[in-house]
């Protein structure tokens, strides 16, 4: 949903949308992995500032994308590089979880480390 009240924030939104609507899989994945690096970082800001609502909210989000990234995964054809991504995505979920309930931003370091080797893959791949 657009906000009315922020242009800028409507505008951004609006071109992601077009951007994912146009991109083919491997591209979508690497702007998933994109915004949950984004997202991590917000995420621990908000838990830096006992931002407890936005963190919530973060983490949601970082948790909705693994959860998208992890649903992409073909588990029939893939091999085993899809059970690794699968378990890794499940390590990153449950990582993000213990994260936001002890409100701890460097527990979040192992996911964006994990984040960040699975983004090196995919910028490997054309």
């Amino acid at each position: 949903m657009l906000n009315e009240l922020d242009p800028f924030s409507a505008y951004r939104q609006a071109s992601l949308e077009a951007k994912a609507a146009s991109a083919n899989p491997h591209d979508l994945v690497r702007m998933l992995l994109d915004g949950l690096q984004d997202e991590l970082a917000r995420a621990g800001g908000h838990m830096h500032r006992k931002a407890f609502e936005e963190k919530g909210k973060s983490i949601n989000k970082c948790l909705n994308i693994i959860h998208g990234l992890d649903s992409m995964l073909d588990m029939e054809n893939g091999g085993e590089v899809a059970i690794n991504l699968n378990r890794l995505y499940d390590y990153c979920s449950r990582q993000l979880v213990t994260a936001s309930v002890e409100n701890n931003p460097e527990s979040l370091a192992p996911v964006v480390d994990v984040i960040s080797q699975i983004q090196a893959g995919w910028a490997n791949l054309n």
